[in-house]
């Protein structure tokens, strides 16, 4: 009489349909049902034991600041801002209740700053030191309910899918909302007609930051009425949000020339930098340019960043720790290449992206365009152990590519 077939006791299969059977006292399991198994138990400490922030460890602010210095270079007053900003925010949630009705509110923050200077690299850059859920959020894309584009609450739904949909960590999460700038309001009479992807979308936002249960589509898009909905308090979660508010300069200027204008006008009046006005920023600008005051309001924490010149871009090239030059280094080694630039090649690169005032994402396209053809011939080529990055050999490459011919008017 043949040997009867092992089987799971679980599931029933037989030796033969597994990848293994593993033999108990007197039972079997397959690895189907322990992979299973596995998946159902992290649930289950999911839900029985959510993520305990009152444990997480608290940077100091100074501690916040000496990580961002590794991966942003400069910047050195938001970076101050943004950890006391953030450090406050977690001492509160952490804060044990006391007797004494002391409620702390947060304080959402908004960075105002020209296209590449770092607004979105410093808020992930904070998340990633923190441990806790982060996304980024753009709100160009946003329109008030019922109308075609993204409704608010798809923010919401981004930080849910970054935290694995476990709620509680949505719940202490950052949320950085890029391009604020773009919904500000497009008439200076809120009530001349209905501006449903500008005014419209700050008062959607209201509740949101300052703090509400919010009915969340799992999946995004746009809501349905069988559809099920999870609900996120959002009264922990951060919300950081950027913009380059293009031509608040002028904004600025107009200000504080009004404030010097008169018989208080002195010899000691202090001095304005008129290449850099955006460090005078103030709430009442930003209301000017178009935000309402009430979203103003639910963004206490107005911080700027400074242009990047050419001493700036040149140690953002090569210091942080995931510099563009790191990154392109290890690419090449990965082909069994070592790449190496001289100084040259490096002056050559950062006169180039403050012509095209791009900021440091313009680096990243000079780089691309300088190495397009090494990286697309040189993998392939088995003689070819080093490729040397000169002032020449930029310019030639640089010169053969339509970055080029781009002109800054």
């Amino acid at each position: 009489m043949p040997k009867k077939e092992e089987r799971c006791s679980f599931c029933g299969r037989p030796r033969s349909e597994t990848n293994m059977l593993i033999a108990g006292l007197d039972a079997h399991i397959c690895d189907y049902c322990i992979d299973q198994a596995q998946d159902i138990l992290k649930e289950e400490l999911k839900t029985v034991h959510p993520q305990d922030f009152s444990r997480m460890k608290l940077h100091k602010p100074a501690e916040i600041k000496e990580y961002l210095d590794q991966y942003v270079i400069g910047q050195d007053d938001a970076k101050r801002v943004l950890s006391v900003a953030v450090y406050n925010h977690y001492k509160r949630i952490g804060q044990p209740v006391t007797k004494d009705e002391v409620e702390i509110e947060k304080s959402n923050i908004i960075l105002v700053g020209e296209t590449g200077t770092g607004k979105t690299l410093l808020a992930r850059t904070i998340a990633r030191l923190l441990h806790v859920p982060f996304c980024i959020a753009d709100a160009t894309v946003l329109t008030e309910a019922g109308y075609v584009g993204e409704d608010v609450e798809s923010i919401l739904s981004r930080l849910l899918q970054a935290a694995d949909y476990d709620v509680a960590a949505a719940e202490k999460g950052i949320v950085f909302i890029d391009e604020i700038d773009k919904i500000a309001r497009k008439s200076d009479n809120p009530s001349i007609t209905r501006d449903v992807s500008g005014e419209g979308v700050q008062q959607a936002m209201l509740k949101l930051l300052e703090g509400t249960v919010v009915n969340v589509p799992p999946q995004g898009g746009r809501k349905h009425p069988e559809q099920r909905m999870i609900q996120i308090n959002t009264h922990n979660i951060l919300f950081v949000a950027g913009g380059a508010f293009d031509g608040i300069e002028k904004k600025i200027a107009a200000r504080m020339n009004a404030n010097i204008i008169g018989y208080s006008a002195g010899r000691d009046q202090e001095e304005i930098d008129r290449s850099n006005l955006l460090q005078y920023v103030a709430p009442q600008d930003l209301k000017s340019y178009g935000l309402i005051p009430e979203l103003v309001g639910r963004l206490p924490v107005v911080t700027y960043l400074s242009p990047l010149d050419r001493d700036v871009l040149r140690l953002i090239l090569t210091e942080p720790r995931n510099s563009l030059i790191r990154q392109f280094t290890k690419l090449f080694e990965m082909d069994g290449i070592k790449l190496s630039f001289n100084e040259q090649a490096y002056d050559f690169i950062v006169d180039k992206a403050i012509e095209f005032r791009l900021g440091a994402r313009g680096l990243r396209s000079i780089v691309e365009a300088i190495l397009i053809d090494a990286m697309f011939e040189m993998p392939s080529n088995k003689s070819s152990g080093e490729l040397k990055i000169t002032r020449d050999y930029a310019e030639e490459k640089l010169g053969k590519t339509n970055l080029s011919r781009l002109r800054v008017a």
